[in-house]
């Protein structure tokens, strides 16, 4: 019959042999938002893990093992709610500009670059072919955009009745939607982003002599990542998550394809 004492020893043996074999600090889950903004998020409400940032969450999560990041489905206008309510911890590939100015957040310089461009329909032959300067000015041009996006020639007024009244717009939730008006004469010129384009032209290898692509650029997306303040992972953090992607090749594989610019990133003061 075993004694008291070495009962007690085999009972505190196996709890720190169990001590041991658990992880000292389970990962802490940060959710990101992740809204219709293609080709970085395509119809998150579908389900279907497609766009660049499912390919960036899951780098994230094979790089360390301190956080889990995972997607919630939100929208380009309920974000912010979502991100003030503390449904979402977290909106990657935004721009302070773009209507957080007075939301309490942290933002992280991602070190990527895009731009959004305007397409026009090439001039039918017979007729005087349409130059650059056609995009100098949008007044009486009917222009398609994307709803909720905040462009830089309306100054950054993404107001659906504002666009509409100012720019003779139409406002839709799909790029191909308004390349093809533009293609079948339903509005004079689209915008869209560069990489979207890039994807697009991909696809539709019958198309890229049909548009013609400006010179000019709307605005050059410098992407951030914008934090809440209560965040479970601190800007620094995640910035020098971003800094290890760079470092192993990851960054360069996910957004490169797209002619999406890895640039450097300001060192903090």
């Amino acid at each position: 019959m075993s004694s008291p004492i070495r009962t007690a020893s085999r009972l505190l043996l196996t709890a720190l042999v169990a001590l041991w074999m658990l992880p000292t600090q389970a990962a802490q889950l940060v959710r990101i938002g992740a809204a219709h903004f293609p080709p970085y998020t395509v119809r998150p409400e579908s389900g279907a893990d497609t766009g660049l940032l499912p390919q960036l969450v899951e780098a994230l999560n094979a790089l360390q093992s301190d956080y889990q990041f995972v997607l919630v489905p939100t929208s380009i206008p309920r974000r912010f709610g979502d991100f003030k309510q503390g449904r979402i911890d977290m909106a990657i590939f935004e721009n302070p500009a773009w209507g957080w100015k007075d939301i309490p957040h942290t933002d992280v310089d991602m070190g990527l670059e895009d731009a959004e461009i305007f397409v026009a329909q090439r001039q039918l032959e017979g007729r005087a072919t349409r130059q650059q300067d056609y995009f100098a000015d949008l007044k009486g041009k009917r222009l398609a955009l994307f709803s909720g996006y905040h462009y830089e020639f309306a100054n950054f007024n993404a107001e659906p009745q504002y666009l509409i009244k100012n720019y003779n717009a139409t406002l839709t939730y799909s790029h191909d939607s308004n390349l093809l008006m533009v293609l079948r004469g339903r509005a004079d010129i689209a915008l869209v982003t560069r990489s979207y384009l890039n994807d697009y032209f991909l696809r539709n290898l019958n198309v890229a002599n049909e548009l013609l692509v400006s010179d000019r650029i709307d605005q050059v997306y410098h992407h951030y990542a914008i934090l809440r303040p209560a965040a479970p992972i601190s800007g620094e953090a995640f910035g020098r998550l971003l800094q290890g992607l760079r470092d192993n090749g990851q960054m360069l594989k996910i957004f490169e394809p797209y002619k999406i610019a890895i640039v450097p990133v300001p060192a903090t003061p």
